[in-house]
């Protein structure tokens, strides 16, 4: 599937006309056009502004080997609900573990930002793990990769939402790329 393929169907799933997504960008209708024939691209600026506002990554919307599906789940949760039990070590697992309880396996994931080489000399000339501080900060969500029915699910808890993603192909727990992270398993399993 293209990119304006990807956008058109994502635009139609949040229920918008051109005209209406193309308002909320403060772009022309013909741009958006344009977009969804595959006649052009988005700027950088453009591309996150839509996937925040159409609810998809950009590595959805960008990646040709589609890792992703667009089968994606996001429900309202409130942490404080689940007991830290068992293998649980916080309340986010906690949430993960009483979804998803019935899985073959709940990975734990620790989640690194994959730099560019500017972001890696200005990470230098800053002082060594400035930008992935600013990252975990800006992030306190924890990442699972749940097994269940066959499928492998990327989850993320927040302090308010858990959002599940099915992934179209499979990658190893211990360590795998999706969009600009690297997720890697933590030393401990859910299941």
């Amino acid at each position: 599937m293209t990119f304006g393929e990807k956008l058109k169907e994502a635009r139609k799933e949040a229920g918008l006309s051109q005209e209406q997504f193309a308002e909320k960008l403060s772009v022309s209708r013909s741009a958006v056009a344009k977009w969804e024939s595959d006649k052009g691209m988005p700027d950088v600026n453009n591309l996150k502004a839509m996937a925040q506002l159409l609810d998809v990554s950009l590595d959805y919307l960008l990646d040709e080997d589609e890792k992703l599906s667009f089968n994606e789940t996001k429900e309202a949760i409130d942490p404080d609900q689940f007991e830290v039990t068992g293998k649980c070590r916080s309340k986010k697992d906690a949430v993960c573990y009483f979804k998803f309880s019935g899985a073959e396996a709940i990975y734990p994931l620790v989640r690194r930002k994959r730099m560019s080489k500017a972001e890696w000399l200005a990470d230098f000339i800053a002082g060594p793990g400035i930008i992935q501080g600013a990252d975990y900060l800006r992030d306190t969500s924890a990442y699972y990769l749940v097994e269940t029915g066959g499928k492998q699910l990327l989850v993320n808890v927040s302090e308010d939402f858990i959002t599940c993603r099915e992934l179209a192909n499979k990658v190893n727990p211990k360590k795998f790329d999706f969009g600009t992270y690297t997720f890697r398993k933590a030393p401990y399993q859910l299941i």
